[in-house]
């Protein structure tokens, strides 16, 4: 890889983005994709961009095979973080889950007592109120939300923290009556319109029929992988 796309790459992970490099193995030309910047001695036709940025959304490398010959496409993408609103019963199970999918996980709760070092031992904690936390934290294109309290007053400020963010998946436990209220807040409190309300994924997790919390963890993994691999359901 050639040093200025080195730098580039490290330059855009730094500040929370995924690029794309595309090599020709037999000449060497590459491609470099950064957003809507196309740079390179590596000419492909818009198609093949096209699969370029798929492969980036998806954060998954590929092969395109061209007349000229095989071309490489490799993603960089910074450390996927999940931020996780409620210390919950249900986070307990979901926070190992997200480690062992490369995820780094935050568990944001105001309540003390539930956000604690023996409920999620090593884990990164805070005890901010969500929009603060979000602030700070500022969720990208390889954050995912996952709001767990059932309780407006600590989901909601998260929720509307998300939607005005770049966070590629947005989840919210709840029943299908307690979400359709809880759009209903968001879009009479904060004008949210129905574009926007539609990227959030409530009641979270597949319909797999899940009842433990061990089991709706896992409903909530698959939802967030399929949006991660596929885009919206």
């Amino acid at each position: 890889m050639k040093r200025g796309y080195i730098e580039a790459v490290l330059a855009a992970n730094n500040e929370g983005r995924s690029v794309a490099l595309a090599t020709e193995l037999r000449s060497g030309a590459q491609l470099f994709l950064d957003g809507d910047q196309v740079e390179g001695d590596l000419a492909l036709d818009d198609g093949s961009v096209a699969t370029m940025r798929e492969a980036l959304r998806a954060d998954r490398n590929i092969s395109l095979d061209m007349a000229e010959g095989r071309v490489f496409v490799q993603v960089f993408s910074p450390p996927r973080r999940c931020l996780v609103v409620g210390a919950v019963h249900i986070a307990q199970p979901l926070v190992p889950m997200l480690i062992a999918a490369d995820y780094r996980p935050i568990v944001i709760d105001p309540r003390g007592a539930w956000a604690t070092e023996a409920r999620f031992p090593g884990v990164e904690l805070s005890t901010e109120w969500p929009d603060e936390a979000f602030e700070r934290l500022k969720p990208d294109r390889s954050t995912a939300v996952v709001t767990l309290t059932h309780d407006p007053k600590i989901d909601d400020p998260a929720l509307v923290a998300a939607l005005r963010s770049d966070a590629f998946y947005i989840g919210a436990l709840g029943s299908k009556r307690n979400h359709a209220r809880r759009l209903e807040r968001l879009a009479a409190e904060h004008g949210f319109g129905e574009n926007e309300l539609a990227r959030i994924h409530g009641p979270i997790g597949l319909d797999i029929g899940a009842v433990s919390q061990a089991e709706i963890a896992i409903s909530i993994m698959g939802e967030m992988t399929s949006v991660l691999r596929r885009g919206s359901l």
